[in-house]
């Protein structure tokens, strides 16, 4: 299926229906009075987080969506009918905005979360609604309120635990291969990865977090160069980012202290809060590297790259140092989810029980 994480659609609520002017007629009474229904609300339009979706190209082949109005208010007391609601399935992760001024309406963030995202017009009233001492047969009544109508964008935003960085054919899909269940596209020419993929690792029963691997990253990112750009916003939810670096490029003429740079600039220039989240080096093909050489060639890297932060040394390829990567990543998560999860400490003033 192809990856799609931004759509435009038009949501359109029901309008409500008319409500009725009309009056008892029946033998033997003569006067019987109004008896005009209101007319019956629109229908809604909700929007449900629906963890089997990962895309949102329904979304980009089916633009409007539009919900039932209600029916007109008939006589002999009879309401209405509410019109009938849509409920559009979306992916978890997915941003509501509205598409003219650009302000973030919803977030659907937990599986199953159900919003409204336009409100049926509520019915109009009939003529029964008027009746009084004074006014006994009324003949007023009140047109359908109209529903909301909204132009709307969807963005997605996957949500993953682990987000992995790296320029192209750094190895990233061969190290989520090598975790997870996921099966990227794997070949030795840049850019086999074209969106994002998502893999959970097990660590051990009911232990388990997901990784993302978006499209590497090259130089000049920030401003649109290459494929990784597009896709920068699926790390931003992110606990943890692994900067994979290939260690052993095939071609000798490449830096890859110059590599690691360049993708740190770029990720500082798209944002910095993305810049600011927890970061580990992850130097990748150790396989590559004669084993007399591999010390000094870490040493040498760390040192040229200013790098102080923590360091792993491993083999996607021959899952060589991957274990402990693992482990040290499902224990940080866990301590990231205590801290989210710790409860907030009250003022004692304002302690004890809520006003009702």
């Amino acid at each position: 299926m192809k990856f799609v994480d931004e759509a435009f659609i038009d949501i359109a609520a029901g309008d409500g229906g008319n409500g009725c002017v009309s009056f008892r007629h029946e033998k033997y009474k003569e006067f019987g009075g109004p008896n005009g229904g209101d007319g019956g609300r629109g229908g809604h339009v909700f929007a449900v987080a629906d963890p089997n979706l990962n895309t949102l190209v329904d979304f980009r082949y089916s633009r409007r969506h539009e919900a039932k109005r209600g029916e007109h208010g008939m006589g002999s007391d009879m309401f209405g009918a509410a019109g009938a609601d849509i409920t559009l399935k979306m992916p978890v992760g997915t941003i509501i905005t509205d598409a003219e001024t650009g302000e973030v309406l919803y977030e659907l963030l937990t599986p199953g979360e159900v919003i409204t995202i336009a409100k049926g017009g509520d019915g109009g009233f009939g003529n029964l609604r008027f009746k009084s001492a004074i006014n006994r047969a009324p003949r007023q009544k009140t047109p359908g309120w109209p529903g909301e109508k909204k132009n709307l964008k969807l963005e997605l935003k996957v949500l993953a635990d682990v987000g992995l960085l790296g320029m192209p054919n750094a190895g990233k899909s061969t190290f989520i291969t090598a975790v997870s269940n996921a099966r990227p596209k794997i070949a030795d020419y840049p850019f086999t990865t074209l969106h994002p993929n998502l893999g959970v690792v097990r660590v051990g029963p009911e232990q388990s977090f997901v990784v993302a691997d978006i499209p590497g990253l090259i130089e000049g990112a920030s401003e649109g160069a290459g494929l990784g750009h597009q896709f920068l916003r699926h790390l931003q939810r992110t606990r943890l980012l692994l900067h994979i670096v290939d260690l052993a490029p095939f071609d000798d003429a490449v830096d890859p202290v110059a590599q690691a740079k360049a993708i740190v600039n770029e990720l500082k220039k798209y944002d910095q809060q993305l810049y600011n989240k927890p970061r580990w080096l992850v130097l990748n093909k150790l396989d590559m590297v004669p084993d007399d050489e591999r010390e000094a060639r870490v040493k040498d890297f760390v040192k040229r790259f200013k790098w102080k932060g923590p360091v792993f040394e491993i083999s996607a390829l021959t899952r060589e140092g991957c274990e402990s990567l693992i482990h040290a990543i499902f224990r940080h998560v866990q301590s990231e989810q205590r801290t989210e999860n710790e409860p907030v400490e009250v003022d004692p003033r304002f302690a004890g029980d809520a006003p009702a």
